[in-house]
């Protein structure tokens, strides 16, 4: 999951930013609103957390473009304003959810899991490839009844294969999904990874779950 930190205060973009890292997330920052907005139209993200209070643009304004551009990315709004009338406003313009400033990293990583959780169609409490199970609400994995210990980003990647069975998932999609904007999609990083989670997830003397499509990057296949 790709997520899109605007605020313009870099010790608290930082902040976030790290412990969303570490929670498996992909994660670019923007530091004003038009910067914002052009990387909220250019790209691909999963949610958007935006401050209101931006140089530029503010955060309301922002809101209100990308809604009327057809983004319809989710948006937790930040704000230290916390009048009913502000939070009414702020919902008004297009944001999906609102907290206020200071706030515990818990409740903001619970907001942001909500989010992502209404945009999972159908909604289902876990993913299931044969005998190899993912719990998104928990991100836990299990194979032939046993719990695996993956790393957030081998939880992030597997996690994205097994939304997509069978369909073919480029190195550029899982870099774009999975990685930010610093990724060097030269590297052999994502090859690693998934070396990494076949280890995990295969069977001695069975054929990889994870196949690679030669010249153009993998697929998970259904048994």
């Amino acid at each position: 999951m790709r997520v899109l930190v605007v605020e313009d205060s870099r010790r608290l973009a930082g902040i976030v930013k790290r412990g969303l890292l570490e929670e498996g997330y992909a994660v670019d920052n923007a530091y004003d609103g038009e910067e914002a907005e052009y990387m909220a139209e250019s790209t691909p993200f999963d949610i958007v957390i935006l401050d209101i209070m931006l140089p530029k643009k503010d955060g309301l304004a922002v809101c209100r473009d990308l809604r009327a551009k057809a983004v319809n990315t989710p948006i937790l709004m930040l704000t230290a304003k916390d009048s009913v009338e502000d939070k009414v406003t702020g919902l008004d313009s297009g944001a999906d959810d609102y907290l206020v400033k200071p706030f515990a990293f818990s409740e903001l990583l619970a907001r942001v899991r909500a989010l992502l959780r209404r945009e999972v169609l159908p909604k289902t409490q876990k993913l299931q490839i044969g005998e190899l199970i993912l719990h998104p609400l928990s991100r836990e994995v299990w194979k032939s009844g046993a719990a695996l210990e993956l790393t957030a980003k081998e939880y992030a990647i597997l996690e994205y294969f097994m939304r997509r069975p069978n369909a073919v998932v480029t190195r550029t999609m899982l870099g774009e999904s999975v990685w930010d904007y610093e990724f060097d999609g030269l590297s052999n990083v994502i090859d690693v990874y998934v070396r990494r989670i076949r280890q995990k997830i295969d069977e001695a003397g069975r054929p990889s779950l994870i196949q690679t499509v030669r010249g153009a990057g993998y697929r998970l296949r259904v048994p």
